[in-house]
């Protein structure tokens, strides 16, 4: 039979942890500053689109917020007791930006009111499409390697920026070079299906695939079954 394998060290585990902490602080160091330039220029430019890409940044605060919390924790212990409440937060996160997004995006549809060009937009979400990439992927990787799905689920969050920033930054170009203006809030719609949908998977807890250890009951009938 396959013996289970162990797990990180406890050395590794405060490794991984650290490592968890600076991406998510950098995350939310990046996050709030694109939170102002995306509300700043979607409230000008009357972009639909625009702004919810700036509610997620604020939302996407909150869930690495989250998740700093659960790894302020030194002891690894503690952590493991916030996983589940730092989950529900994330999901939660998701749910309410897509909540106002799909809202406005339909009231932007029905209504009179139609989206200008933002060239500041465009920028915004470029920048966005090249930097949230490894930032979700470097955070991913360290998640999983815990065992956090936590940290996994904020990966995911970070990674729906990604997808936010093309979805946006199509709308945006064709709305500034075709004048497509009901672009923006079909883009808003795409951003908020994408946000319940991953809201769901962190609500039943799927956003990790495993964790890096058994729970100790099944540890403890692993052990008897393999004796």
């Amino acid at each position: 039979m396959t013996a289970l394998s162990p797990g990180p060290t406890p050395a590794r585990r405060d490794a991984l942890a650290r490592r968890i902490r600076l991406l998510v602080a950098a995350t939310i160091v990046y996050n709030v500053i694109e939170a102002v330039v995306a509300l700043t220029a979607g409230t000008i430019a009357s972009s639909t689109a625009l702004i919810g890409f700036g509610l997620d940044s604020v939302i996407e605060v909150s869930s690495a917020a989250a998740v700093a919390w659960q790894f302020s924790a030194r002891e690894h212990a503690v952590r493991e007791a916030r996983e589940r409440t730092a989950l529900r937060i994330i999901a939660l996160s998701f749910f309410t930006l897509a909540a106002y997004v799909a809202a406005d995006a339909v009231r932007a549809l029905t209504g009179s009111s139609e989206a200008e060009r933002s060239l500041i937009g465009i920028g915004v979400a470029a920048l966005s499409l090249a930097i949230m990439p490894f930032l979700s992927a470097a955070q991913r990787r360290a998640g999983r390697a815990l065992g956090s799905a936590s940290a996994v689920a904020d990966s995911k969050q970070t990674l729906l920026c990604t997808y936010l920033s093309a979805v946006l930054l199509v709308g945006l170009v064709l709305n500034a070079a075709l004048g497509w203006s009901w672009a923006d809030p079909v883009a808003a719609l795409a951003i908020a299906v994408i946000a319940a949908k991953e809201g769901r998977g962190a609500w039943r807890g799927k956003a990790c695939c495993a964790p890096a250890t058994p729970p100790p009951g099944v540890r403890s009938s692993l052990r008897k079954f393999t004796r």
